[in-house]
C-alpha cells in the first residue's frame, strides 16, 4: 500500500457551479481529504483482503477502491444530508 503523503486538510468547502448555477459538489469537497484517504485505505484493504493479500496488487487495489470511494461521495452515499 502506498505511504500517506502529508495532506492538508481544508476547512471550508468547495464547490462547483453548474451551467444552472446551482453548486455541483465535487467528491473531494464533500468530505476531507483525510477521511477520503481513510475511506479509500480500508477500502484498498478489502480488495487485497479478497486477493487473499497476495504480491503485485497494490496499486490496482488502491486504484480501484480510488474509483469506488470517489463514485460513492460523487453520489451522496458516503455522506449524511
Amino acid at each position: 500500500m502506498p505511504a500517506k503523503s502529508p495532506v492538508k486538510s481544508r476547512s471550508k468547502t468547495v464547490s462547483r457551479r453548474s451551467a444552472q448555477g446551482k453548486a455541483d459538489p465535487s467528491p473531494h469537497s464533500v468530505v476531507s481529504e483525510d477521511l477520503r484517504w481513510a475511506m479509500i485505505a480500508e477500502a484498498a484493504y478489502f480488495h487485497a483482503e479478497r486477493r487473499n493479500f497476495a504480491l503485485g496488487g497494490e496499486v490496482e487495489d488502491w486504484l480501484a477502491a480510488e474509483a469506488e470511494v470517489d463514485a460513492l461521495l460523487k453520489s451522496g452515499g458516503g455522506t449524511r444530508q
